[in-house]
């Protein structure tokens, strides 16, 4: 006699078998997956493209390499116009609550006296040294504060005290601002209601415009000082000759008021730069540091530019 089961399986009740749909994009017997191309951020070449073996080809993936360099660099030149823009939008708070300000000012403008203070001095050592050895040969001994002080007050003072204002201020403006973006904390400010441009970046925008053209006149000063104690004290030049031929020659309008529109720029220019590298910085500590090392270069080279073209306007007709 057949086994026959206590409760047979109920053909009513029984759910068909549902084929499994296999995804469109599988690596099964289907359409192979295809994913979109990668690209690359701005600047950045292609490493992974086929290396040509034509002149033609190669000629060719050089324009593509610099026509996207070139692209990348225009792109980021109008972010960070967009950039200072919103910086000077921003700014009701940093000078509603000008004590912001002052703090920053302190970070960027008093630690920073040591380095200008002691390098005005020793440029002013050295051009009253390099300066009375040019002016003897031609019995022009007495103008050597005429020298030294234009020297400094025109083109020497805001300069290099704007190139040693990026490498010392800007840079750590960048660092700073960069290191709160790695650890989140302007996203976190964000999610509090507070913007970041105006409590962070704009204080430090204008504390970085205000100190430069002080620290520029201290440097002038400090090295004005430098060239007198070489030229006066040590070589022996007269002193009534040095200081009266200073007094004559220099112009309040023409040098001393050029020389402080000169620094005001250069401190726009820094400022800007570093606020802005330390906002767009990647939130790594490679991305830091390389912003950092940006902000330095591309500061110091934008106020050598922008001395020549200031240096073209102001002074062109004396």
């Amino acid at each position: 006699m057949a086994n026959i089961p206590l409760n047979p399986p109920d053909a009513a009740n029984q759910k068909p078998a549902v084929a499994r749909k296999k995804p469109a994009g599988g690596t099964g017997s289907g359409t192979p997956k295809t994913t979109a191309p990668r690209r690359k951020p701005h600047g950045e070449p292609f490493p992974s493209d086929p290396r040509p073996t034509t002149f033609t080809g190669k000629l060719a993936c050089a324009l593509r390499n610099l026509g996207h360099r070139v692209t990348g660099a225009v792109w980021r030149l109008g972010f960070a116009s967009r950039f200072c823009l919103a910086i000077i939008l921003n700014s009701g708070t940093a000078l509603r609550r000008f004590q912001l300000t002052i703090r920053e000012m302190y970070f960027t403008g008093v630690l920073s006296l040591i380095i200008i203070l002691v390098s005005g001095l020793f440029v002013g050592m050295v051009l009253g040294l390099q300066g009375y050895d040019t002016l003897e040969r031609y019995g022009a001994s007495e103008s050597l504060g005429v020298l030294v002080s234009l020297s400094l007050v025109r083109e020497l003072g805001p300069v290099v005290a704007a190139l040693l204002f990026a490498s010392r201020a800007g840079s750590a403006i960048t660092a700073e601002i960069g290191l709160m973006k790695a650890t989140e904390q302007l996203s976190a400010m964000e999610m509090m209601a507070v913007n970041p441009i105006a409590r962070i970046v704009a204080p430090r925008f204008w504390a970085g415009v205000i100190s430069m053209p002080l620290l520029a006149a201290l440097f002038s000063a400090m090295g004005i000082f430098g060239g007198y104690l070489v030229g006066v004290k040590l070589i022996g030049v007269d002193e009534g000759a040095f200081w009266s031929q200073m007094q004559a020659s220099v112009d309040f309008r023409e040098d001393i008021i050029n020389g402080v529109i000169k620094s005001f720029v250069f401190g726009i220019i820094i400022s800007w730069i570093a606020v802005f590298e330390g906002y767009d910085a990647e939130p790594t500590a490679e991305g830091v540091s390389g912003a950092t090392t940006r902000t330095v270069v591309t500061a110091s080279l934008a106020v050598l530019a922008a001395d020549f073209v200031l240096t073209a306007f102001m002074f062109r007709g004396t």
